[in-house]
């Protein structure tokens, strides 16, 4: 096989490719790309050609200075590399070449102008011995944005992040011509017998019986192709496979294939997930042959066009399967991406946000069977010690099924979503919380139902059995018809009849495994499921600390029963039963660009125990704190969602001060921390009455 990664082979660029600025070979320069001062710099090595980072001295001793176990700081070990600034009307394709040695981490990540976070393109973690080269599609932007680097070389002797070259072309990275050695990306999967080759160029054997090349239609340009001849078994597998995707692609995939012996082989294209799992796109017809004998002068190239509806990230797979060594050839073409459909009679990809609901403003699309029992019911709680209120914002709306007791038993609450077309996978999530103290076995179920109203398949069936905690919950399905979401709640007898509560909605295309990484790729976004997403103690200024925790605190009648996010998952929190009164615990955020526009701050915050003390946001910079916003005494058993809107022109930290109350039910605790760029577009909830008595439903 011929190996398609060689450093060599991807030095030689062929001069009529166009390359857009933001390209470098660091041959000689770093053309114009620069080392952010507040990190380690960059090193050009000018002999091999590349730029690369390694743990200098600076990271040594802070290595040496941490105790045992201790984590390494955010930007301990770190160094960011800035492009020049692009704007690009049209989709391109950055190109990397890129080595990891011994350990480390490498992200490529877009920095816009106004935005304090840069948004994570790409990413890897993986070492090599040799150079790699990763695919990243860039959007079309009209704003002026930088391409920002960030590596970070393990602690182990010997590990560095080096970076060889940077190509950015116009166009999709599904898209080539193999003109250049890189192939765009595209890998041949090794089969002992069977694989794909590059063909073509200057020195093509006029004897050959393999095509021209479609591209220029002569013997000077290059192509892919796989034969038959070293095939040994039935059924041989050949695969040309992209890159993996860095964003969703929807829209018309073309390219030009030719085919011999189609009684030998068999042609076909994949899509393929994140999660290995393949949809067929299109199958060579037997029909479609138009030549027996490759060498004969009517030699032409087949053209194809389908349409790819997929809101994931994916790779195309090019299969020929293989018969016998006399199975012939197959060559691959031009493959060329569009994001309009390949026909005007294609219908546009569902947008299944039309089943999202916060149950804010009303039932949304959700309608209700009233002839079985007994309806759900719109209900909002107001923040008070006893009762949690919503999900969304804590003090909002949700769904509450056997709100009240019945007359009678024996009567369900169906709640019916709108009409989701068949043959898609779907994301469902939703959060759903168990009340009263009745048995609950049968609370919540989920069904599709088909357009006739009459079939319904179970998809899910609540098995938790925690009350007052909001549980987050996801369910992949795939209905072959049309069909509608039916959440469900049973109510048998008075003695397990409780009644749960649901709210926040979604539904997304794809499956959940896959669409959960998007979720959380989410710039500023924390939500301490994955560490401390760099938030660190203030060794300083203060006198105790905030600690990771999941489940409930261990001081009975204070603090959270589990996160805000999932219900299982993790939050910070002091832990009053530690501290003295008065004593206070600092977390501070990375160091955070400054802007010259408004930035806003989410986040959810609890607040439970009769000796609760006080909860304060301040802006730090230039060593000073600015007060942002503060809340004093016991606010919830729920949690409560704060906005914060402030301006900093400069670099600056947020600062999270929890200080201890009087006793120790003064546990205090925050989750799910957002940083957006422009003003707040909510209104925080203004308490106007004291939380101590409330328990009203409204």
């Amino acid at each position: 096989m011929l190996p398609f990664y060689l450093f060599t082979l991807f030095a030689t660029v062929q001069a009529q490719i166009q390359h857009l600025p933001g390209s470098c070979s660091f041959e000689s320069s770093t053309c114009g790309y620069t080392s952010d001062p507040n990190f380690l710099s960059w090193t050009l090595n000018k002999d091999g050609s590349f730029i690369s980072v390694d743990p200098g001295l600076e990271d040594q001793d802070g290595q040496e200075d941490r105790s045992e176990g201790e984590e390494r700081s955010e930007g301990e070990g770190r160094a960011v590399l800035l492009g020049p600034s692009m704007e690009q009307e049209d989709w391109s394709c950055l190109r990397l070449v890129y080595q990891l040695s011994g350990s480390g981490f490498l992200q490529v990540q877009q920095r816009r102008e106004g935005e304090s976070f840069d948004r994570a393109l790409w990413s890897t973690q993986t070492a090599s011995d040799s150079w790699l080269i990763s695919s990243i599609d860039l959007q079309n932007s009209t704003e002026p944005y930088r391409i920002a680097i960030d590596g970070r070389p393990g602690e182990n002797k010997g590990s560095s992040v080096a970076i060889f070259e940077i190509r950015i072309n116009p166009g999709y990275c599904l898209e080539c011509d193999y003109e250049e050695s890189h192939l765009c990306g595209y890998r041949n999967q090794w089969n002992t017998n069977v694989n794909w080759y590059r063909g073509g160029g200057a020195a093509r054997d006029t004897q050959s019986n393999i095509p021209y090349v479609h591209t220029q239609h002569s013997g000077a340009g290059h192509y892919m192709y796989v034969d038959s001849v070293y095939a040994k078994t039935f059924q041989e597998v050949a695969k040309l496979v992209s890159a993996m995707t860095t964003v969703p692609m929807s829209g018309c995939l073309s390219f030009q294939y030719q085919r011999g012996e189609e009684r030998g082989n068999l042609f076909s294209v994949y899509t393929r997930d994140q999660a290995g799992q393949y949809q067929e796109l299109w199958r060579a017809d037997p029909e479609d042959q138009n030549l027996n004998d490759w060498t004969a002068t009517t030699l032409e190239w087949i053209p194809v066009q389908v349409d790819i509806k997929a809101p994931f990230p994916l790779q195309v797979v090019f299969e020929v399967t293989f018969n016998s060594p006399r199975g012939g050839h197959v060559a691959l073409d031009d493959i060329a991406f569009s994001p309009e459909f390949c026909s005007a009679e294609t219908e546009p990809t569902f947008d299944p946000s039309i089943a999202n609901c916060d149950f804010e403003v009303g039932f949304c699309h959700y309608t209700q069977d009233q002839m079985e029992g007994s309806p759900w019911k719109r209900v909002s709680v107001k923040p008070n010690i006893y009762r949690t209120g919503d999900h969304t914002t804590g003090a909002g709306s949700f769904l509450l099924a056997h709100s009240r007791l019945s007359p009678r038993a024996g009567y369900i609450s169906r709640l019916l979503g709108p009409p989701l077309p068949g043959n898609m996978k779907y994301c469902l999530r939703f959060h759903y919380s168990l009340r009263g103290f009745q048995q609950t076995d049968q609370a919540l179920t989920v069904y599709l139902q088909d357009q006739s109203g009459i079939t319904q398949d179970r998809i899910w069936t609540q098995n938790d059995k925690s009350r007052g905690v909001w549980i987050a919950t996801d369910i992949t399905f795939q209905s072959p018809q049309a069909a509608k979401v039916v959440f469900v709640s049973t109510c048998t007898n008075f003695w397990d009849c409780g009644s749960v509560a649901l709210d926040d909605i979604s539904v997304s295309l794809g499956d959940c495994d896959l669409t959960a990484g998007l979720l959380l790729s989410v710039p500023g976004h924390c939500n301490f499921e994955m560490g401390h997403c760099g938030y660190i103690q203030d060794k300083e200024g203060d006198m105790g600390d905030w600690v990771l925790v999941r489940g409930p605190t261990p001081t009975s009648y204070t603090g959270p029963k589990g996160d805000h996010t999932t219900g299982v998952g993790y939050y910070m929190h002091i832990e009053a039963s530690n501290m003295l009164p008065g004593q206070n615990a600092r977390l501070l955020s990375s160091p955070l660009r400054g802007s010259s526009g408004p930035q806003c701050l989410r986040f959810f915050y609890q607040m439970y125990g009769s000796g609760t003390g006080e909860l304060s946001i301040h802006l730090r910079q230039d060593g000073k704190d600015v007060l942002l916003w503060k809340h004093t005494g016991e606010q919830s058993i729920t949690w409560l969602k704060a906005t914060v809107e402030y301006q900093s022109d400069q670099q600056h930290q947020v600062v999270f001060e929890a200080i201890r109350g009087s006793s120790i039910r003064s546990d205090i605790a925050i989750d799910d921390i957002v940083f957006e760029s422009g003003p707040c577009p909510d209104i925080e909830v203004k308490m106007t009455h004291s939380p101590g008595n409330s328990n009203d439903i409204e």
